[in-house]
């Protein structure tokens, strides 16, 4: 048996809800982890304590010693300022909001601090890897690292190759997430990738349905789940990426692949209305334990 290829130092760009299951799994992992939050200057330790409730939820699911939380948390550190990276980090991943203009922006400012072997990812669901990689000055060690809501307790990273990646670097990040204990899939550099583009097709058509009258919320969500075994409906899948993350993912499709991504206009209305799923409370269903102010 192998031992586990384990990177030594993690930097986590971002430290809301997907940032902060990042940092947790790779900490857990055995990774030193430096969290860049320039967006909460004001609060430092918000980061830490989105990781911290992770881990208690890791700890409840028994997949988490509850003894090791504190030393897990002692490997994890927040600073304000991409600039306080430093260039020993195995890998850099990019978990700020679904703006491409905002994504490249701080991937380019991390290249100019950490390592010539560090490997830089984005955790884009859906954003051009080749386009997002055309602002840094070496591209061949960047690629899609798309994790999954909630991260710890998913099973999934989809690996995204784009023309520039180098086979080594896939090759190292293949290794990374197996060491995690996630299955990968690698999936060539196109809109949506697989994951998005199956997944945001099956909830639009389910949002459809619901504007119709077809059936209700809970009834579209329950025929899915158990006629076809998903483990969560398509509107209930949405409440938990967030209704926001899916319209902007919806209309990237829509503007690459055509009118059949047309965002419905309930979706509008609802995003409009401030009710983004789970984490405002309220969605296609009601969240009593809605988490406000994470990304």
């Amino acid at each position: 048996m192998t031992d586990k290829v384990i990177p030594a130092a993690v930097g986590v760009i971002g430290g809301g809800r997907m940032g902060a299951g990042i940092a947790q799994v790779f900490a857990t992992l055995g990774s030193v982890v430096r969290i860049a939050e320039p967006a909460e200057p004001a609060d430092p330790d918000a980061a830490r304590e989105r990781v911290r409730r992770g881990l208690r939820a890791s700890a409840a699911r028994n997949t988490v010693d509850p003894a090791e939380i504190d030393a897990i948390m002692g490997r994890v550190a927040v600073v304000g300022d991409i600039a306080e990276l430093t260039a020993e980090l195995d890998l850099v991943v990019e978990a700020v909001p679904e703006d491409a203009r905002l994504k490249a922006e701080v991937l380019a400012a991390a290249e100019r601090v950490v390592g010539p072997r560090t490997v830089l990812a984005s955790n884009t669901s859906s954003l051009s890897i080749a386009e997002l990689g055309a602002v840094l000055k070496d591209s061949s060690r960047f690629l899609g690292t798309h994790f999954f809501n909630p991260v710890p307790a998913s099973a999934l990273v989809e690996i995204v190759r784009a023309p520039e990646t180098a086979p080594e670097v896939v090759l190292r990040v293949r290794d990374w997430v197996a060491a995690l204990g996630k299955g990968e899939v690698l999936v060539e550099d196109a809109p949506g990738f697989a994951t998005s583009r199956l997944g945001v097709c099956l909830g639009l058509e389910a949002i459809r349905m619901l504007e119709e009258g077809v059936a209700d919320a809970e009834s579209i969500d329950r025929a899915m789940e158990l006629g076809y075994r998903h483990a969560m409906g398509p509107l209930r899948s949405t409440d938990l990426v967030g209704l926001d993350v899916r319209l902007a993912i919806a209309e990237h499709l829509a503007a690459t692949l055509g009118p059949r991504f047309e965002p419905p206009q309930l979706l509008r209305d609802k995003v409009a209305r401030g009710e983004l799923g789970r984490k405002s409370g309220r969605g296609f269903h009601e969240w009593a334990d809605a988490t406000k102010g994470t990304r």
